[in-house]
């Protein structure tokens, strides 16, 4: 379990939290949604100990991620948007690196990397940056570490890659295991991530699984606009939009209509979806 309680953080005096307070639970892939700077990556950084908070701020599975104790390490990893691009070839960052992991299986490793077609006898630096991506993504999955921290995997891949991606990911969902992936790409990842958190500078404006926001929002798409909507938006197929779930329906969410209504309506998601 993750607890974030009343973390405050700022760089150079400009802040980026005030009192944030979150908790996310074994068993479940978080979104990380906002907007640029709102410090998504500084919240993964801070969970991973490479930014400092204090021990009662920031509690990861019994530890305070910035002392970096070695049983700690060993079952967290966090992949930056843009990781560093190892020396020697694909196949040498599992040997060299998975070690450190008790839970690293080569053979994934490897059964990954053939489903995202990358070769592990190819040398990084020879690699197009998409193909990087996928390679690191490989890595990442296959340490089967009980956290994991994904910071903009999507970007870099091209379309199929991003089918496959959200296929493989969905694969390594378990009830032992946290996922939070940070994302402004929300199209990138409908349907794999539950729960949503939306954060904005003043805190989080959305932590909700996908049951809850169904439960009290709607996702229509009508001819005409309706001046109730949380949020509306034209589209050739009519005015796609978010409603008060007043009347029980039952419909899809769509991340970035949602997204978009919380930034506008701010006070009202946050009366209706307040956590006690």
């Amino acid at each position: 379990m993750i607890q974030i309680s009343n973390l405050s953080f700022s760089y150079s005096g400009n802040k980026v939290f005030e009192n944030l307070t979150l908790s996310m639970d074994k068993g479940n892939v978080y979104g990380l949604l906002g907007q640029n700077g709102v410090g998504k990556t500084t919240l993964l950084k801070i969970m991973s100990g490479l930014l400092k908070s204090t021990p009662a701020a920031c509690n990861v599975d019994g530890f305070h991620p910035y002392k970096r104790q070695p049983a700690f390490l060993a079952d967290i990893y966090y992949l930056p948007e843009e990781p560093a691009c190892p020396p020697g070839t694909v196949g040498d960052l599992g040997k060299n690196y998975g070690i450190f992991y008790p839970g690293f299986k080569i053979e994934k490793f490897y059964s990954l990397l053939d489903r995202f077609e990358v070769k592990p006898e190819k040398r990084f630096k020879d690699l197009s940056a998409g193909q990087q991506k996928k390679a690191h993504i490989s890595y990442a999955l296959s340490l089967n570490t009980g956290i994991l921290f994904l910071d903009e995997p999507s970007n870099g891949l091209d379309i199929p890659s991003k089918a496959l991606f959200r296929s493989i990911v969905a694969g390594h969902i378990n009830d032992d295991r946290i996922m939070v992936i940070s994302t402004h790409q929300v199209r990138d990842l409908e349907h794999l991530i539950d729960p949503v958190i939306i954060l904005d500078h003043k805190g989080v404006l959305l932590n909700a699984t996908i049951a809850e926001i169904t439960e009290k929002i709607c996702f229509v798409t009508k001819s005409d606009s309706d001046p109730d909507a949380l949020y509306s938006e034209e589209t050739p197929m009519g005015y796609a939009m978010v409603k008060a779930n007043s009347r029980g329906l039952d419909t899809k969410v769509n991340l970035e209509a949602l997204f978009n209504a919380v930034l506008k309506h701010k006070d009202w998601f946050d009366e209706h979806f307040k956590r006690v």
